[in-house]
């Protein structure tokens, strides 16, 4: 065989070689990028569930503090209900866009920025409404027994008072935490904290776009 016959031969099985590496990474990636899209299904669903509960609670509740509106207190527990339902609206329809917004046609490292800030915002969510929720029980345990017929905080102000420091209590040590564990040492329980916190569809979709990468760099 003459040189350059052996050259062009090399030349064509390094095209052939090129391009099923092209197809395999290209069928690799699909597959990724398909798993990825259906681990944010789960958070979708429960953000269209959150936004149909808050839809609910504020349906409740506004009648409720309307028809209360020159009773203070059951004033207030109905604001707080309505809140809370506006609120989880509001979240859930900021998650469900951003989990809409992935555009898994860009490229790997766009698309690990998209849910980069998916991730931080459901981060977020999760420590705004765990803060709320040390006090949120309060209203709708008050109502819960006023609908029974007992109106705690006329009867037993006390009780009101004991589960407000229950409350601040709540915050408190939720807060320790979190500041506990941002020492060095306690690096492990921090990235557990904010993983879970994350949830386990972002943790598992990043997971794949990892995979992706890294199969790309090698």
């Amino acid at each position: 065989m003459e040189l350059d016959d052996f050259k062009q031969v090399w030349q064509s099985l390094d095209r052939r070689l090129e391009q099923q590496h092209g197809l395999n990474l290209q069928l690799f990636k699909d597959g990724k990028l398909d798993k990825t899209r259906r681990q944010l299904r789960p958070l979708k669903l429960g953000q269209g569930v959150q936004i149909l509960v808050g839809a609910l609670l504020m349906l409740l509740a506004a009648p409720f503090w309307v028809h209360h509106r020159d009773t203070p207190h059951l004033l207030m527990y109905g604001l707080l209900v309505h809140g809370y339902g506006l609120m989880s609206i509001l979240f859930g329809a900021r998650t469900l866009y951003l989990i809409n917004r992935v555009d898994y046609a860009a490229p790997v490292l766009i698309i690990q920025q998209q849910l980069g800030e998916l991730r931080a915002w459901c981060i977020r969510g999760s420590l705004w409404f765990g803060a709320v929720w040390c006090f949120f029980w309060i209203p709708l345990t008050l109502l819960f027994f006023y609908g029974l017929g007992a109106d705690v905080w006329m009867q037993t102000p006390w009780v009101v008072y004991g589960f407000i420091a229950s409350g601040v209590v709540c915050l408190a040590l939720g807060y320790g935490l979190i500041r506990w564990s941002t020492h060095p040492r306690r690096s492990g329980l921090a990235k557990y904290l904010e993983d879970s916190a994350a949830g386990f569809s972002i943790r598992r979709a990043q997971a794949h776009l990892d995979e992706l990468a890294r199969f790309a760099r090698e």
